[in-house]
């Protein structure tokens, strides 16, 4: 069970942290990743990281103002978000893998946070 927290609204350029915890076990057996989806698009890739938080990788369009990272003894992942901008503004779900390694397609991700908005202003 997945569950996201953090999100909201900010004006354009400002940061917002997203948390996702854990419950149950297994949470550092498995990759993680961070999706967003908005409405009448298909849920897009942000960033995941293997289980023991090596090898993040992001989508372009995040590269070099978001971070993701995790915390296994609190079984929570993190999305740090810097220098947001309107283009950000989606409904943003975790997601879990069955296995440690990393990737960046939703398919590969068995297990899903219920999501939550981050609304970004102009």
């Amino acid at each position: 069970l997945l569950g996201e927290s953090g999100g909201g609204s900010v004006p354009a350029g400002g940061s917002l942290t997203l948390s996702c915890a854990a419950a149950g076990r297994g949470f550092s057996e498995a990759a993680m990743g961070w999706f967003r989806q908005v409405p009448g698009k298909q849920r897009s890739f942000v960033a995941t990281i293997s289980n023991l938080g090596a090898t993040p990788f992001y989508a372009d369009s995040v590269k070099g103002r978001f971070t993701i990272s995790r915390d296994n003894s609190k079984n929570t992942l993190y999305l740090q978000m810097n220098n947001l901008n309107p283009e950000d503004t989606a409904v943003y779900y975790c997601a879990a893998r069955r296995v440690a390694t990393i990737g960046v397609r939703a398919s590969l991700y068995d297990f899903w946070g219920q999501g939550i908005q981050v609304t970004v202003s102009s």
